[in-house]
């Protein structure tokens, strides 16, 4: 994708689809520093709007993250079937609040960068990937050597030992990971991640690791905010 169809990241301001984790964190961190005005944190949770969707982190992560960020919070809950629905009617109602541009944490995955144009097109919003077609593994350690902290959350059943799970990803997994031909960024889906501390947060988020639960193919950890 060429984001040299945005008009201006300056001073624009955006919500940022947010899974929480290294990726939206990274593109969110990356557009504000391009002068960029964030209004939005805008995530997709299960039916039940006690998970969300990516991640299946829980409601008061999300928060706490919004309070540390200092960036309003809004989610929605969709079972499969609606979410694009329900996804496309919040934008429009983003695009009644003057916000013109959507920030998406994708890299290479052309599927995903398709469905987000599409769904943005159809509130009239340009869809802004700051990511794409980057080297993954530098972007990683772009996010590292910021002072970002991040923590493994999930992992996919088959792919990685969940002796993983509640890792902080840092050079030295990183180099664990690429030793085993995992993909350090995760962006097949292996692993996910939950962002706890860096440059644009205001404090660290305290969390405890409670049970590990199987979902869909997916190891999890549950945490709870301290």
């Amino acid at each position: 994708m060429n984001n040299a169809s945005i008009s201006s990241i300056e001073d624009a301001p955006f919500f940022c689809s947010w899974s929480g984790g290294k990726d939206s964190c990274l593109a969110l961190y990356r557009t504000i520093k391009e002068g960029g005005k964030p209004q939005i944190l805008f995530t997709m949770f299960a039916e039940g709007a006690l998970r969300s969707r990516s991640h299946g982190l829980p409601l008061e992560l999300y928060k706490e993250q919004s309070s540390s960020l200092e960036i309003p919070f809004i989610y929605k809950a969709a079972s499969w079937q609606e979410y694009e629905e329900v996804f496309i009617k919040t934008l429009h109602t983003f695009k009644d609040m003057n916000i013109n541009i959507g920030v998406f944490g994708d890299i290479d995955l052309e599927d995903h960068r398709k469905w987000e144009e599409k769904v943005c097109n159809e509130a009239d919003i340009e869809a802004y990937l700051p990511l794409w077609k980057e080297e993954r593994t530098a972007l990683l350690l772009e996010f590292i050597d910021n002072g970002f902290k991040t923590m493994i959350i999930a992992i996919k059943e088959g792919v990685l030992d969940k002796k993983y799970l509640g890792r902080i990803l840092d050079r030295e997994l990183i180099a664990e990971l690429d030793a085993l031909d995992i993909d350090p960024c995760g962006e097949e889906g292996e692993f996910h991640t939950v962002v706890l501390d860096g440059p644009i947060f205001t404090y660290a988020i305290e969390v405890e690791i409670k049970q590990e639960i199987f979902n869909n193919g997916y190891w999890f950890i549950d945490i709870a905010v301290l």
